[in-house]
């Protein structure tokens, strides 16, 4: 389960990236980033950085940095800053490249090195000790890069990689807040819960494909909601320009710029909101597909049901694919039956059930539509000769379900652009399985295809 948290390409790996970035931006440009205590301030805008490293990667922690760093950046540039603040803005200092150095790569270099550390430490021996040391130290290791940073470029300010290691109230405090974030997060990634639904949404992008129009629907809220967002920006911030100049305030071209750019803060923060609800939202939707998906497989032999595999079946008729349609039937089950009772019986459907995945579920979808029938919907263009390969396959893999007997089956499949109604597609398809029993079962009839 470990393995696969940290894989590449799964959902839940970029559900997970997708909240941290939402996350990262919140607390960049909200209080959540920043708290000020009197009279100390801690800075915990980095925490998504060492989420992302101990349980994504290394290549997401830098990534993390480098938001991180843009955020920093992008919040120094507004005109009203302190002047050590400014040093992080290549548009104030007077030194671009440093500034960059500054405010960008000390945070992308931290991310590098956080999620360099959390690799080591996977699969050691007290790995959890390792974990919470890794988090304990982060905090210096992310003052130390940044004052090392400040010193070397901007000495006149008085700032030395010695303040990283200073022990006050504050940097005790946030030590203690990283150790038991670490652990926290080692606990969530390593319980069964966390295991059943990250399999659950991973295998939902596999066996339910979310329809295209809902996709749409999705980049069109959200495509839209930006836009009405950016338009807010602009909109609130001259008005209140305006609201000033109606007060007797003077708002000069720069105190104008400042506004926008605290609108554009704040709107950023709400699109973070605004994503990270969406993320969920997208993320249980999976969960619960998942969920209802399991409760109509056919339970004994693992492939979908009648109800559902239809309802699959219209879902891609509507997309409009290439691809085929494939009826299976069990030759001599009744005998099988007969001969060496239910059981066994029950153990030939369940290994040809299996057989079907194996060869087919990673193109389409298998199901059980009738007692010793099963139908088989490819959505891959599949070439006939490639077709009648996998088929031979399948049929090979079940002769031996059976010491006794020599289990067999009798295959009709209809290449199909999928533009038909399912009864005329079904009809066609069982008129070629009809001809593959009137030769003697054991075989297959292929129509259509090249």
């Amino acid at each position: 389960m470990r393995r696969r948290m940290r894989q590449r390409g799964t959902s839940v790996a970029r559900y997970g990236f997708g909240l941290l970035v939402c996350l990262e931006v919140l607390m960049s440009f909200t209080f959540l980033g920043y708290i000020h205590i009197p009279p100390i301030s801690i800075t915990t805008a980095y925490l998504p950085i060492l989420a992302a490293g101990c349980l994504l990667g290394t290549a997401q922690a830098a990534a993390m940095g480098l938001l991180f760093g843009l955020a920093s950046l992008f919040k120094a540039s507004a005109s009203y800053v302190m002047p050590a603040d400014g040093i992080f803005s290549p548009f104030h200092s007077g030194a671009p490249v440093p500034s960059l150095i500054l405010s960008v790569g000390t945070r992308v270099l931290f991310g590098l090195l956080v999620g360099l550390a959390f690799r080591a430490a996977r699969g050691r021996r007290h790995e959890r000790l390792w974990v919470g040391l890794i988090g304990g130290a982060a905090t210096h290791v992310h003052a130390f890069l940044v004052y090392l940073a400040m010193g070397a470029f901007f000495p006149e300010y008085g700032y030395d990689y010695a303040r990283a290691f200073h022990l006050g109230a504050g940097e005790l405090a946030l030590d203690v807040a990283c150790v038991v974030l670490t652990e926290l997060l080692l606990t969530v990634r390593d319980s069964g819960r966390a295991a059943r639904l990250q399999r659950y949404i991973d295998q939902t992008e596999t066996v339910i494909p979310m329809e295209r129009k809902i996709v749409w629907w999705f980049a069109v809220f959200e495509g839209t909601g930006l836009l009405i967002s950016a338009a807010a920006a602009l909109y609130f911030a001259q008005r209140r320009s305006y609201m000033l100049n109606q007060h007797g305030v003077t708002v000069t071209r720069e105190i104008g710029g400042d506004l926008l750019h605290l609108q554009i803060q704040f709107m950023l923060a709400a699109l973070a909101l605004n994503f990270i609800a969406l993320l969920l939202l997208l993320a249980m939707y999976r969960y619960m597909a998942y969920r209802e998906y399991l409760g109509e497989l056919d339970s004994l032999t693992g492939v979908m049901g009648r109800r559902m595999f239809l309802r699959r079946c219209d879902q891609l008729l509507a997309d409009g694919l290439d691809g085929w349609y494939l009826s299976i039937d069990v030759d001599l089950f009744k005998s099988i039956n007969d001969t060496f009772g239910h059981p066994a019986g029950d153990r030939v459907l369940a290994g040809i059930g299996e057989a079907l995945r194996t060869a087919f579920a990673t193109d389409g979808a298998v199901g059980r539509v009738g007692g010793d029938e099963f139908a088989v919907i490819v959505t891959r263009p599949l070439t006939r000769a490639e077709l009648a390969r996998r088929l031979d396959g399948f049929l090979a893999d079940i002769a031996g379900l059976l010491p006794e007997w020599k289990v067999t089956c009798s295959i009709g499949a209809r290449c199909s652009d999928f533009q038909q109604d399912i009864t005329e597609l079904l009809t066609e398809t069982d008129d070629a399985l009809y001809r593959a029993k009137a030769r003697g079962r054991a075989c297959y009839v292929i129509d259509g295809g090249q």
